[in-house]
């Protein structure tokens, strides 16, 4: 199935999703394809996320903004809109297998807020971070402020939220927005497929009960005994006796 605001590169059991609109912008059409587009990783075993020219500069306001000018002071008419944005992340963040987020060049507002749902983030040296809505007289609604604090602490993610103001690669590996820096665009998208064939190779139930006990944000009793009750479930002898085999 093809898209226009995304493409899909199938490699092993692994598929890049990447952004090809205009600089990577998240207008109307990406957020509406989204449901369709994460029908077809189905099959996938990890997931790359990446862009073009550039990782994403945000939200398409020049595209989206007519949407919503008209809904200000609707509260249910603006939810209603800004939930199929809110689908597309969350549907992103819900898939059972490893997201990477490979980052080069601008990540921007919504793109910022994209990458918080994958599960790694890697970027090249030339990456730059920002969160700008306060900016724009906006609050960031799409789900950053609530997954930036976990990812680089509260008071970075206040710094970065309150001044709108950009952080580089650098800076980003140091706050733990991401894992790794690499050189230049291209050595970071042979990291990304490596790691992605790594990741898919493993045994997918156990990624996924690793996936949902990390996200699922329960207490730490809770937690536990959550990680013990997929392993009572979906525990794998031949995979485990394979493995102390080896």
């Amino acid at each position: 199935m093809s898209f226009q605001s995304v493409n899909l590169t199938r490699m092993g059991e692994t598929v890049t999703l990447t952004l090809v609109t205009k600089k990577g912008t998240l207008g109307p059409g990406f957020w509406r394809e989204m449901p369709a587009v994460l029908r077809e990783l189905s099959d996938a075993r990890a997931v790359i996320l990446r862009g073009q020219e550039l990782f994403s500069a945000g939200l398409d306001l020049h595209a989206t903004g007519p949407q919503i000018l008209p809904l200000l002071g609707d509260q249910a008419g603006f939810t209603a809109l800004v939930d199929e944005m809110h689908a597309a992340i969350e549907g992103l963040a819900a898939l059972p297998v490893p997201v990477i987020a490979a980052v080069h060049g601008w990540c921007i507002g919504a793109g910022l807020e994209l990458i918080a749902a994958a599960d790694v983030r890697l970027c090249s040296a030339d990456a730059r971070f920002s969160l700008p809505e306060v900016k724009l007289g906006i609050t960031a609604d799409l789900g950053g402020l609530q997954r930036l604090p976990p990812l680089i602490g509260q008071g970075r993610a206040v710094h970065l939220a309150l001044s709108g103001d950009p952080i580089d690669a650098v800076t980003a590996e140091r706050w733990g927005l991401v894992t790794e820096v690499h050189p230049s665009p291209e050595a970071l998208f042979v990291r990304a497929q490596a790691l992605a064939d790594q990741l898919a190779a493993l045994p997918p139930r156990a990624v996924e009960g690793t996936k949902r006990v990390l996200n699922d944000g329960l207490p730490h009793r809770q937690s536990m005994a959550a990680a013990v009750a997929w392993n009572a479930r979906h525990m794998n002898a031949e995979v485990l006796m394979n493995a102390l085999r080896k």
